[in-house]
């Protein structure tokens, strides 16, 4: 018989974080922790496979489907001296009906740089916060440049965004939403992104070109210590964004 297709993949990412073991192993395995940093953090996942080794390891791994596809999430957690070290590793198989013009492990590592990131910004400066993920899509079209541009605009950026590098002081004025003050924490060179850190939140603008996808926004807004954030709330502000 023909040789089986394979479309399997394995990316590995290092974060070293400033918290304990168990800090990261709530941020990573609890709905509650991976609200302030996770691409999906309401994801139902009822028919996966779970690995739990508290504080130190934690699996997830998707039924595989007709094709031969499934993904598997894996989160090895080591204590350090002055914290722990997070080694991710997502793996899997695309299934043999996949096809595209770009290189899925490549791009979804430089999905998975940033989320890390994001995992060290949330538990550096909003740990012990609670967290919620505010999401929003623009319509279909908006996968061109000139809808970035327009977006660009939209913020009150009339020299764009591409002129800022980490570190440096933004202010974005969203018409009809709160102003948002804070600095670039997070480039990623040569692509269309925008990445801030205000006093409340992590605010993340990605155009999907690339993959030709419409842009796309994730916010993780971060509430006062002991004091949930209401559900409700959320979807008003995630509404806002959508109607942005």
């Amino acid at each position: 018989g023909r040789p089986k297709v394979t479309n399997s993949f394995e990316i590995r990412k290092d974060v070293d974080l400033p918290v304990s073991p168990e800090q990261v192993w709530h941020a990573v395995a609890t709905p509650e922790g991976q609200a302030g940093w996770s691409p999906d953090p309401y994801m139902e996942s009822e028919d996966f496979d779970i690995v739990e080794e508290r504080p130190s390891l934690f699996v997830v791994r998707t039924p595989e489907d007709a094709h031969g596809a499934f993904h598997a999430f894996e989160y090895q957690i080591q204590p350090l001296d002055d914290g722990s070290r997070l080694t991710f590793i997502h793996s899997g198989d695309l299934g043999n009906d996949w096809q595209s013009d770009f290189d899925y492990a490549e791009i979804t590592g430089y999905g998975w740089n940033l989320y890390m990131h994001t995992l060290k910004q949330y538990l550096t400066y909003f740990a012990g916060r609670p967290a919620v993920y505010v999401a929003a899509q623009a319509p279909d079209h908006t996968n061109t440049d000139q809808a970035w541009q327009q977006l660009e605009q939209a913020l009150g950026l009339p020299d764009g965004s591409a002129q800022f590098t980490v570190g440096d002081e933004i202010r974005l004025e969203p018409s009809g939403l709160s102003v948002i003050e804070g600095i670039i924490d997070y480039v990623e060179p040569g692509e269309d992104f925008l990445a801030v850190r205000s006093q409340d939140g992590l605010y993340r603008f990605h155009s999907l070109e690339r993959i030709g996808m419409p842009i796309a926004l994730g916010h993780y807004r971060y509430g006062a210590a002991l004091q949930p954030l209401d559900e409700e709330q959320r979807k008003t502000e995630e509404q806002a964004w959508q109607a942005w």
